[in-house]
């Protein structure tokens, strides 16, 4: 969808140059991702540090010499430390140069301000839900931090157009934790979706702009095509297209798929809008027999 609509505001962008754009922003939300986990590692483990520094305090207080680094002394931290393929994506990827360790500091610092890190420290259960919760906090910290958003600003410029999507992939792997194998394949671009999904679809909707346009416009009725906000239109013309070239994607799929994509990136009334007009073409467009579903595309979700 972003290269579409960068397609459609730069006429002198070729595909072969929109392409490569498509495959550099999957490969960017991949690192994001990387990048994220990273992150929360080192805070995690910037408890020895803090550890360290208490210890070492010419009158250390009764609450310096009864801190702990749990933080990254659990089974949760040490899956991630671990683990040899993610160890390796962060080289191959060249995650370790983006971070600074003043970053980690203050970030680190930032947490320990909480009230979930002060409760973490106190709690004297050694399960690993809690230390599991714990690294929880953290992202969540994460989340409310403006210098985190600022420096994920400042090293991926995907990162607000990208965020709702690896803050989802983010929970569902400190969830799962502690992690073990290829637990990062789930959210590592594929063949499949990167050239037989992805590349497909830009190809066909760029290459079919004007007859997607044609069967469009009666569906929109009242409205006038010129007067469809440009990301509504590149949003139907994609659902269009994986409608009638995906076999394999059951319609309601592409349906609500392109709903809630709308909720993120368009207006307020957009979801209810491309709800209708999707709705009106599938009705026409299975009539026509020009919708065909084979294997899972015929599973009603």
């Amino acid at each position: 969808m972003q290269v579409l609509y960068a397609m459609s505001r730069d006429k002198e962008l070729t595909y072969s140059e929109a392409k490569l754009l498509y495959n550099t922003s999957i490969r960017h939300s991949f690192e994001l991702y990387l990048f994220n986990l990273l992150q929360l590692l080192r805070v995690a483990e910037y408890a020895k540090t803090d550890h360290v520094t208490k210890v070492a305090k010419l009158r250390p207080s009764d609450e310096d010499k009864a801190f702990r680094p749990k933080l990254c002394d659990n089974e949760m931290v040490k899956s991630f430390q671990e683990n040899k393929g993610f160890n390796s994506l962060l080289k191959t990827h060249k995650i370790l140069e983006k971070l600074s360790e003043d970053d980690t500091r203050f970030l680190y610092n930032e947490f320990a301000k909480t009230e979930e890190y002060a409760a973490y420290l106190k709690s004297a259960d050694n399960k690993p839900e809690t230390h599991r919760q714990a690294l929880l906090d953290i992202y969540k910290a994460f989340n409310n931090s403006e210098h985190f958003n600022e420096l994920v600003d400042d090293r991926f410029l995907s990162w607000q157009d990208d965020k709702s999507l690896v803050v989802g992939a983010i929970k569902k792997t400190l969830k799962a934790l502690p992690v073990t194998g290829g637990f990062y394949q789930e959210y590592e671009p594929t063949d499949e979706t990167v050239r037989e999904f992805g590349e497909i679809l830009l190809r066909k909707v760029h290459e079919d702009d004007a007859e997607m346009l044609l069967i469009i416009e009666p569906a929109l009725k009242n409205w006038d095509a010129d007067r469809v906000a440009i990301i509504d239109m590149i949003l139907l013309k994609m659902a269009l297209c994986e409608l009638m070239t995906f076999e394999t994607i059951p319609t309601k799929v592409t349906l609500n798929e392109y709903v809630e994509i709308s909720k993120l990136y368009s207006t307020e009334k957009s979801k209810d809008f491309i709800n209708g007009i999707l709705d009106r073409l599938m009705k026409k467009l299975e009539k026509e027999g020009k919708i065909v579903k084979e294997g899972r595309g015929l599973i009603e979700e």
